[in-house]
C-alpha cells in the first residue's frame, strides 16, 4: 500500500481509492478522471462550453 499525504492536515492516508481526508475531510486533490472532473467542475466552464456548441450549432445551420 502506498502513502498519501494530505495537503490540507498533513496526515497519511493509506487507502489507494480515498477521495477524501480521514481525519479533515477535504478533498485528497487525486484525478478522478475525465468525467470526475467534468462532474466537479464550474458552472462558468459548463455555461461557457453549451455556449460555444450552441454558437456553433447556429453557424452550421446558416452555412447549410
Amino acid at each position: 500500500m502506498s502513502e498519501y499525504i494530505c495537503p490540507h492536515c498533513r496526515n497519511p492516508i493509506y487507502d489507494d481509492e480515498a477521495l477524501l481526508c480521514l481525519y479533515c475531510g477535504e478533498g485528497l486533490r487525486r484525478g478522478a478522471g475525465f468525467m470526475g472532473k467534468m462532474k466537479y467542475t464550474s458552472p462558468r466552464v459548463i455555461a461557457t462550453i453549451v455556449a460555444l456548441f450552441v454558437l456553433l450549432c447556429f453557424v452550421l445551420l446558416i452555412v447549410r
